[in-house]
């Protein structure tokens, strides 16, 4: 059991699962708000607003920053620039490198027991299966109705009003199909690569042609966008995160603001939007005393879960046209989201949470402090002086390197240093002198600081030499 709830992937599980409970929402208001700014745009905007959301919705759980680590490495850059800027003299042909590499400092961690996260894990698994198997059946089923509907060959004045608007929306071959089932209660579209126009029986026979016009301009829309597969492949991309409500809403923006862009398109292809809006309205009132069937992952003029709700909007944005931003307005209204933006994502990241996946008993075992190689602790240092080349030795010629090992504290302050091997005494002193006064940031170790045991190289050379990485070495 220690084994599981220690395993690196399952902490990764259940950090990015506790960070998506607090991130997505927040991304949510923000996509609202950043909607609310940009509700004179054309709906194009807020449709993108909402899929940026629903992307960030999945991918910035899995992201962090460490702002005390971003800190601290450009702080240790800032301080060599200025030494070596400050003291070109003294270090001429010298180089200064130390290898107490990349300790994660700053960032948050969680601990939690270890029941509740094997129960965690186990209510996610079953989540993510059940969605999946929801859109694999769905497919099925959808692919099942396609392969059943009657083929329809179009002729007269549907066939050349359906050309007209392959045409009007730059619909090239493979030209649609259209197709009649009895399972359809109204238009919907289907298909990845040729798009499939399904129809209730004696649907052509029964609608008006105005009518007709607005079904043909609005479907092909969604053809001509391809807003099927992208359907399918949102829901493929949510499954990480498909159990938040929240992303359920995002969901139904997207859907929403699809369906607003294909209004704008068809009613733009029939050049008339009130004609549109009263067509919408009447096939509203056609299709509502029939009985729902459910048909998962098809699209259409007034097929998915919700369209009642949205329909009032979508007839008001049909009927009041809002005039375009002046250009003063539309670099306010970009900085103002751009900068929404980014705080919301810097947030996200700077109060990423980690979940620590061991069960208590294995904290408490933890080792005091771990050893860790010179190469992988590199740059880590983050103030304290250089050694000096003693000049007694300089003038002898010797040389050689002091090799020290080397305790840091869980502070990043020196507790124990001994010389490990080193040419002569003088230059042992000199070595220990200055990297007595070295501090470092501090190594974590699942989330919490940890003494660490390494080895510091100090090289003297005469003429700059060639060292591998690890070693300081000083030439006079």
């Amino acid at each position: 059991m220690n084994a599981l709830l220690s395993s690196p992937v399952l902490s990764w599980l259940l950090s990015y699962l506790f960070n998506a409970l607090w991130q997505i929402p927040l991304l949510f208001a923000a996509a609202w708000l950043a909607t609310r700014m940009l509700r004179r745009a054309h709906p194009r905007v807020e449709h993108r607003v909402w899929v940026a959301a629903l992307l960030l919705q999945i991918a910035l759980p899995a992201c962090s920053l460490h702002i005390g680590t971003l800190w601290a490495s450009m702080w240790v850059t800032l301080r060599s620039l200025t030494f070596f800027w400050k003291q070109p003299s003294v270090i001429r042909g010298a180089e200064t490198t130390i290898f107490f590499g990349p300790g994660v400092a700053g960032g948050n961690s969680l601990h939690l027991p270890p029941g509740l996260l094997a129960g965690v894990a186990l209510a996610y698994a079953c989540c993510v299966l059940y969605f999946a198997g929801r859109i694999a059946w769905g497919l099925v089923e959808t692919r099942t109705l396609a392969r059943s509907a009657t083929r329809l060959t179009l002729t007269g004045d549907t066939a050349l009003r359906c050309s007209r608007y392959c045409r009007r929306l730059g619909i090239t071959a493979p030209l649609p199909e259209i197709a009649a089932s009895p399972r359809v209660i109204g238009p919907i579209t289907v298909g990845f690569r040729r798009g499939l126009l399904l129809l209730p029986p004696a649907f052509l026979e029964t609608i008006a042609p105005r009518d007709l016009d607005a079904v043909l301009a609005h479907e092909l829309a969604h053809i001509q966008r391809r807003d099927f597969a992208k359907n399918v492949l949102y829901g493929l991309v949510s499954l990480p995160v498909v159990w938040h409500p929240l992303l359920w809403r995002t969901r139904a923006r997207i859907a929403e603001s699809r369906e607003l862009i294909c209004d704008a398109v068809a009613a733009e292809a029939l050049a008339g939007r009130k004609q549109y809006a009263q067509s919408l309205l009447r096939l509203a009132s056609m299709l509502a005393c029939r009985p729902t069937i459910p048909t998962l992952h098809a699209i259409g003029i007034l097929s998915f879960n919700g369209d009642r709700n949205i329909l009032e909007r979508r007839v008001m944005t049909l009927a009041h046209k809002s005039a375009p931003m002046n250009t003063t307005r539309r670099i306010v209204v970009a900085t103002a989201c751009s900068v929404l933006a980014l705080a919301t994502c810097t947030s996200a990241l700077a109060l990423h949470t980690d979940i620590s996946g061991l069960a208590p008993d294995a904290q408490q075992s933890a080792p005091q402090s771990i050893h860790v190689s010179a190469k992988e602790m590199s740059g880590n240092r983050i103030s304290g002086n250089n050694p000096t080349y003693p000049p007694e030795e300089r003038k002898k010629k010797i040389q050689g390197t002091v090799v020290l090992d080397v305790t840091v504290s869980k502070e990043g302050v020196i507790e124990n240093l001994r010389v490990v091997k080193s040419p002569v005494e003088s230059l042992s002193k000199s070595a220990l002198d200055a990297v007595r006064t070295w501090r470092y940031r501090p190594y974590l170790l699942n989330g919490e600081p940890i003494a660490v045991e390494t080895t510091v190289n100090v090289t003297y050379c005469l003429e700059p030499c060639k060292l591998p990485p690890g070693e300081w070495h000083r030439t006079p």
